[in-house]
């Protein structure tokens, strides 16, 4: 009568009449929410028995009712059965009844039904199995205020030259960007659906204020718009080499001096003429009358004999 009692106790029945057997912990939530290209961890915890030995663990994936073994581990090691979780999926093995998934870059197909199955061998060499279900739901991120970077030339470009402006901007994929020139919120013209605004030959007319706007589908429909940021053309006449100065002048030292455009060029008293000409081809030094040349010649000379005259007196 007790071998047909034992033959006919169900298997969960048979969890409870071993105290030390391991048990899945089955607290905690079944419904996790994750972040489009981040990491999550599926929990699933059990505690450890000296009586019994783990001899599998087996994640699986149900999507459209179509299962699918993720991860398996057994006596030959750890093995991942499904190509698009190769290097994104591990179960750590550093602390015993610890068979956790861990998923990184989480992709929004991520989304499913996972199960964990544990199975032990007990000392009667039977096996035992628990499961655990849990729902995931990846969660697509919305997209972010774009910026806009330049090419190599930054935002002031040669006429002529090649130049680029890129639209950048976080959120799931996919994302549309489109380029308009103009004011945000004024008259703005479409110019392009790209995210990167290219330039083959720049014209003078391309000069002007230039924003982005990028659009993606998260919950709902999100679109952010970037500031404006202005492109400047140079003509070869506005080269820095060759560029006419600005009648704008400083006073110093009672002198007019005259000061470049750029705000980083200033000629002052006591400049060399030759580092002058570098900077301004058209300066020419200024001559001195020949009285004043004179004047300084007796002054010198005066200076040296009333020297002279001391010296002589101290001795």
């Amino acid at each position: 009568m007790g071998i047909l009692l034992w033959t006919y106790l169900p298997p969960h029945l048979l969890i409870y009449c071993f105290p030390r057997v391991s048990i899945l912990e089955l607290s905690g939530t079944y419904d996790i929410k994750g972040t489009w290209k981040s990491s999550i961890t599926l929990p699933c915890v059990y505690t450890p028995s000296q009586d019994i030995v783990q001899q599998t663990v087996i994640w699986t994936l149900e999507r459209d009712q179509s299962p699918a073994t993720v991860f398996r581990r057994d006596s030959s090691g750890d093995h991942i059965l499904l190509s698009q979780y190769r290097d994104r999926v591990s179960v750590p093995n550093s602390t015993p009844g610890d068979v956790s998934l861990e998923i990184e870059m989480l992709e929004v197909t991520d989304s499913g039904h996972y199960t964990c199955k544990v199975t032990w061998k007990a000392p009667n060499k039977s096996l035992l199995t628990k499961e655990r279900t849990m729902m995931v739901r990846v969660i697509k991120v919305a997209v972010t205020k774009p910026i806009i970077k330049p090419g190599n030339l930054g935002f002031t470009v040669p006429k002529g030259a090649s130049a680029s402006l890129t639209c950048s901007a976080n959120g799931s994929p996919p994302i549309i960007y489109r380029w308009f020139k103009g004011e945000p919120g004024g008259k703005a013209v479409h110019v392009s659906n790209h995210a990167v605004l290219m330039f083959d030959s720049l014209q003078m007319s391309d000069t002007g204020k230039y924003y982005c706007k990028a659009e993606n589908r998260a919950t709902s429909q999100v679109m952010e718009q970037s500031d404006s940021v202005q492109l400047t053309v140079m003509g070869s006449e506005q080269s820095i080499e060759g560029v006419e100065e600005s009648a704008t002048f400083v006073t110093f030292l009672n002198r007019p001096h005259k000061t470049s455009n750029y705000g980083t060029l200033l000629w002052v008293w006591g400049v060399p003429h030759s580092l002058r000409r570098s900077f301004d081809p058209e300066y020419q030094g200024a001559s001195l009358p020949l009285y004043v040349i004179i004047l300084i010649g007796v002054l010198c000379m005066a200076v040296v004999l009333v020297v002279i005259a001391v010296i002589l007196c101290r001795r």
